[in-house]
């Protein structure tokens, strides 16, 4: 069974790389064209799409309240598996990435990422400080961010949330941007955290309704962040998923 799977994980590598080779042209407008950086949503959801199409899996994206594509919004979303970058990328809201510096370090892939989102060295304040402050000016420049609140895959025993950082909450309440909370229920049974071998099955990303931070404070902080966790932590737990069903 897992000689299987390693050559379902290799396909879908194969087909999340040739996906970028052919978008690799069109992904360069928008880094050279600034005010077409909407393009890097909408390019994202065709590379989300073909990847997941290379790799057999269906998804299904649920939006529980409306959306405007013409305001900001801060996405914060669960993360227990590397699967959940792609799963991002059908956000129906144009959107850029906080993630990792290291993807930097990817041959081609990292030139495109670190000009078009936006990277962070969390081992390193000053990158946290330079992170914090691009977001701000992303957001003040119209464009609508993905953090990931967990700071990366750090949960112990998945669907349990590791903790979140401040980050992202304290950033939607100094620009009042709603957040929006967002469940990833299965990708850590699809793709687990600890193996990276892919099985086949339904990747499922949810949209909830946009928590509001009009009028709130930084003494609002801890409240929000609550509110976004539960938000979350709830839905993980009517999927019924329990830590260890990957195995």
């Amino acid at each position: 069974m897992k000689f299987l799977r390693r050559i379902h994980t290799i396909w879908g590598l194969l087909g999340f790389m040739l996906c970028f080779a052919v978008l690799l042209p069109f992904f360069l407008v928008p880094i050279y064209y600034p005010k077409l950086h909407h393009w890097t949503g909408k390019l994202n959801r065709i590379w989300a799409k073909g990847t997941l199409l290379f790799c057999f899996l269906g998804y299904r994206v649920k939006v529980r309240a409306p959306l405007n594509p013409l305001r900001s919004y801060i996405f914060c979303p669960n993360h227990f598996s590397y699967l959940d970058i792609p799963t991002m990328g059908l956000n129906p809201i144009d959107s850029i990435f906080v993630g990792k510096s290291s993807m930097e370090n990817i041959p081609v892939f990292g030139w495109m990422y670190s000009r078009l989102h936006i990277t962070v060295d969390r081992s390193r304040l000053r990158s946290k400080y330079s992170t914090y402050v691009k977001s701000g000016q992303a957001l003040d420049e119209g464009k609508s961010i993905v953090i990931y609140p967990e700071g990366g895959i750090f949960s112990a025993y998945p669907p349990e949330l590791a903790p979140f950082k401040e980050g992202p909450f304290r950033l939607a309440i100094e620009k009042q941007i709603p957040i929006v909370p967002v469940t990833i229920p299965n990708n850590w049974i699809i793709l687990p955290p600890h193996e990276f071998l892919v099985r086949l099955g339904v990747v499922e990303v949810i949209f909830h309704e946009p928590v509001s931070t009009a009028g709130m404070t930084l003494a609002d902080m801890n409240q929000l962040m609550d509110r976004v966790y539960t938000v979350i932590d709830n839905e993980l737990k009517a999927h019924g998923n329990k830590p260890g069903n990957a195995g």
